[in-house]
């Protein structure tokens, strides 16, 4: 099985990350993060990304009907070596001769250990995951299971109350604030951002927490854009908050719920807060109606905030 968060690697040089678990047409849905350029792993952004593919590896270009989106894909037949976080993790925390950011890792997964959590449930994902991590990478890590994440956010916040673990500083969020380029203001970024518990800082380094969802799937629902909105509505149902893609079940007349494909917007709201949503309207063959925010990589124009009274 291929969840997101995996990595897949082609006899090209090229390394994509999975972004659905569906297979679709025999290919892996994906995106391109590395390109092999004279022996070394090169990390390549979006358009770049795109363009390397359109001039050198068009067969990787793919259009999913599943969720209307121009993104990457990779035949089964095609892929060389299937990085998986989980076993990744395990490798890490047997080995002797680890470099600083492993250390890290290795002192993290100890202390979440210690508060009861069940090491075989986690990964590793992003750099470490493929091995081409730097002195700067943050530890991205993965969590499997609703229960395992949500136990993990709160060892995390019970670590930070206890100073075995640090909040990130006001320099560490205004840094992803620009990593990230979204449509909120600093302030407001920041405060959606701080209440989710899902990043803490170990000795200096930063770290994520991912929830994947590795339970069987349902069979996907295939959509159709059709046009833009922003309105203001109230959430019913933030179950799926953490999901990829994040669901936000809401109480309107004409639309089901919100779906963000970002990783910003990512637990963005709680039940029984209103939200502002700018996003694409998608509609299903039954005629179900959502919103997307993330309907491209960038999602220019496209945010969900919670307005604060």
């Amino acid at each position: 099985m291929f969840l997101s968060k995996d990595f897949i690697e082609t006899t090209e040089g090229l390394i994509f990350a999975v972004v659905d678990q569906t297979i679709e047409s025999g290919k892996v849905l994906c995106f391109l993060r590395y390109v092999k350029n004279n022996g070394c792993w090169q990390k390549v952004s979006t358009e770049p990304a795109n363009a390397l593919l359109q001039q050198y590896h068009p067969c990787y270009l793919h259009y999913s009907p599943i969720l209307d989106a121009h993104l990457h894909a990779v035949a089964l037949d095609r892929i060389i070596k299937h990085h998986q976080p989980k076993q990744r993790l395990q490798q890490i925390m047997q080995i002797t001769q680890q470099d600083a950011i492993e250390r890290d890792l290795f002192q993290l997964c100890d202390l979440l250990q210690q508060h009861g959590l069940d090491l075989t449930q986690l990964g590793i994902t992003g750099s470490v995951l493929v091995g081409v991590q730097n002195s700067g990478s943050d530890i991205d890590l993965v969590c499997y299971g609703r229960a395992v994440f949500h136990q993990c956010r709160a060892i995390t916040r019970q670590l930070i109350q206890q100073d075995k673990l640090q909040a990130l500083s006001d320099h560490d969020w205004q840094q992803s604030y620009e990593r990230r380029s979204c449509e909120l203001s600093f302030e407001d970024y920041a405060w959606h951002e701080q209440r989710k518990t899902n990043k803490a800082v170990i000795n200096g380094r930063k770290f994520d927490l991912n929830f994947i969802d590795d339970s069987v799937s349902v069979e996907a629902m295939s959509y159709q854009k059709c046009g833009v909105i922003t309105l203001q509505c109230r959430v019913i149902d933030d179950t799926h908050a953490f999901d990829y893609p994040a669901e936000f079940k809401i109480a309107h007349d004409e639309f089901d719920a919100i779906v963000s494909f970002t990783a910003t917007y990512t637990g963005q709201a709680i039940n029984g807060e209103i939200v502002e949503v700018s996003g694409v309207v998608e509609q299903s063959q039954q005629g179900v109606k959502r919103i997307v925010v993330g309907s491209s990589r960038e999602a220019h124009g496209e945010y969900i905030k919670v307005i604060r009274a």
